[in-house]
């Protein structure tokens, strides 16, 4: 992948991180029982973040000091 899809890509992840956060939230004021729902929702998210981090070093030089 080149760098404008890498950045198209991440983009994409942060708008659904960002999303899946509100579902959590939403989920949880409304103080909804289905604790299985709101683990798996906080698990993709952490998975997102992780592929979030990946492309950030991707598109990141490593500064050699």
């Amino acid at each position: 992948m080149n760098e404008a899809e890498l950045q198209k890509r991440l983009e994409l992840l942060r708008t659904e991180h960002g999303d899946l956060n509100a579902a959590i939230d939403a989920l949880t004021a409304t103080g909804s029982t289905d604790q299985l729902q709101i683990a798996r929702l906080k698990k993709r998210k952490l998975r997102l973040k992780d592929q979030i981090a990946l492309i950030e070093d991707n598109l990141l030089p490593d500064i050699i000091a």
